[in-house]
């Protein structure tokens, strides 16, 4: 039997998910979660096999999240297919990435190619990550532009980040001009329309 733990912040979906997979004669959901922020206590009290994330949750992110748990089989099953998240998650050592809209026989097939060791990737997610290429902003500038996202002043990302407004002044240009935008606004839209930030 393998042991899953489910995090998922719609609890609706996350119930219906879970009772699909616990159809499965191989697949338990022995813990759920609506909180990226309460992963980590669940894995653990009861030591899953495989960790099933949604990526936007509150508390932390499932991105976050896969990276805090270091050696853990994890499957994302997201409803946004951004090239960026696929990169980031692959990155994160994440091993499986399915889309919400999948069927439950993808995410079940996803979760024991994970179990074994294997990876799995939604092809149509591959396609997309391979086609849009990699993220043309720098660690830095991405940081800066994720607390801008948040609604951070200058400031408060120069005091987040140490450093001086200035070099957070031109973070945030440099990202306007790689993303090709108009301002902050439009950088922000488009590099989290690829999973970037």
């Amino acid at each position: 039997m393998i042991r899953l733990l489910l995090a998922d912040d719609q609890h609706l979906i996350r119930g219906a998910i879970a009772s699909l997979l616990n159809l499965e004669p191989d697949l338990e959901v022995v813990a759920q979660v609506g909180r990226g922020d309460e992963v980590a206590a669940a894995v653990a009290e009861h030591r899953p096999d495989v960790v099933v994330l949604d990526i936007e949750m509150p508390g932390a992110d499932g991105l976050s999240v896969a990276e805090s748990l270091p050696g853990q089989a994890v499957v994302i099953l997201t409803s946004f297919g951004r090239p960026g998240y696929l990169r980031r998650a692959m990155a994160a050592g994440v091993r499986g990435f399915v889309p919400k809209d999948a069927p439950v026989e993808q995410l079940a097939a996803a979760v024991r190619k994970v179990h074994t060791g294997g990876r799995y990737l939604d092809p149509e997610l591959a396609a997309s990550a391979m086609m849009a290429g990699e993220c043309p902003l720098t660690e830095r500038e991405r940081d800066a532009l994720g607390l801008a996202a948040r609604g951070a002043s200058v400031s408060e990302i120069a005091v987040s980040l140490r450093l001086t407004e200035g070099t957070v002044r031109n973070y945030l240009s440099n990202a306007i001009m790689k993303l090709g935008a108009s301002n902050r606004i439009s950088a922000i839209r488009a590099a989290q329309e690829m999973g970037w930030i």
